[in-house]
């Protein structure tokens, strides 16, 4: 693996970097992924669009599943993957982090120039009249509404849904936006079946575009919405490091490919890339 961590580093530290990542930089955090070393198997379909929206029992069973899951997601913190984004960032050697995650931990761990590419779990928006509140404010009106709501959660899922038994779904009431009193409440994410907004898939294009170079961390491109950027980077000729424990979709188009648990890979990258630009600029003869 040192020479492919070589490339790497020499890649980073060249700077103007973006940075892609998936559902493996957050499994350190605890938040499973679905396909990694770590990954868990769903028992249950994830929620469509357009289930969710056209049936009643179906959005209170997501509701339900949900309101467990975003405790544990909101008791998530950053971890030493993201924090060394953060810190190359700050040096000046990452320019934006496009993230497939809902969990919001690069923001909490410094990062700026973040696009959430699949929206954000702590956001919850109206689709009657697009008011957007906060997740932690829906949290007690659901609190409010099932007082003796008691359920075992048996696993989180990435997106915040939990593995729960019909018989505890029964239970559960769902509440309609605050604002306008009767419009369908849904969290600020991309379901399946819906669409990425244009504008955003175009602005995260155009940052490939102008990079050095794309580095994804902890994706397995498994599915179009993340992979298309690393195809277009190839094509351009923008060199492609992919950094994931396991195979991925997109390692054809990639320069270089390190298997590795993030957590202590990017922390030691970021000490490497840290003495290779000390030397650059260290005097002749020191």
């Amino acid at each position: 693996m040192t020479e492919s961590l070589d490339v790497l580093t020499s890649l980073v530290a060249g700077g103007g970097v973006v940075v892609l990542s998936g559902a493996g930089l957050s499994t350190e955090s605890g938040i499973p992924d679905y396909r990694g070393p770590s990954g868990v198997a769903r028992r249950h379909t994830p929620m469509t669009f357009q289930a969710f929206t056209r049936d009643p029992l179906a959005r209170r069973r997501y509701w339900a599943r949900s309101h467990l899951g975003w405790r544990l997601i909101a008791g998530a913190a950053p971890n030493a993957g993201h924090r060394a984004v953060a810190g190359l960032q700050r040096a000046g050697l990452v320019d934006a982090v496009i993230t497939q995650n809902v969990d919001g931990l690069h923001g909490a761990a410094g990062s700026t120039s973040v696009i959430e590419l699949h929206g954000r779990l702590d956001e919850v928006t109206c689709l009657d009249c697009g008011n957007l509140t906060s997740r932690e404010e829906l949290d007690r009106r659901l609190r409010e509404a099932n007082p003796d709501f008691v359920a075992q959660v048996a696993a989180v899922n990435p997106d915040g849904d939990v593995d729960l038994p019909d018989e505890q779904v029964a239970a559960f009431r769902p509440v309609d936006c605050g604002i306008c009193g009767t419009g369908m409440l849904k969290p600020d994410v991309v379901f399946f079946g819906e669409t990425v907004p244009p504008q955003r898939v175009a602005r995260c294009f155009a940052l490939v575009e102008q990079a050095r170079s794309l580095v994804v961390l902890g994706s397995s491109l498994t599915v179009m919405s993340g992979r298309r950027f690393v195809i277009r980077a190839a094509k351009r000729g923008i060199p492609v490091a992919i950094v994931n424990q396991g195979p991925t979709r997109g390692d054809g188009y990639a320069t270089v490919c390190v298997d590795a648990p993030l957590g202590a890979l990017l922390p030691e990258l970021a000490v490497r890339v840290a003495g290779k630009a000390a030397t650059a600029v260290a005097p002749v003869g020191v």
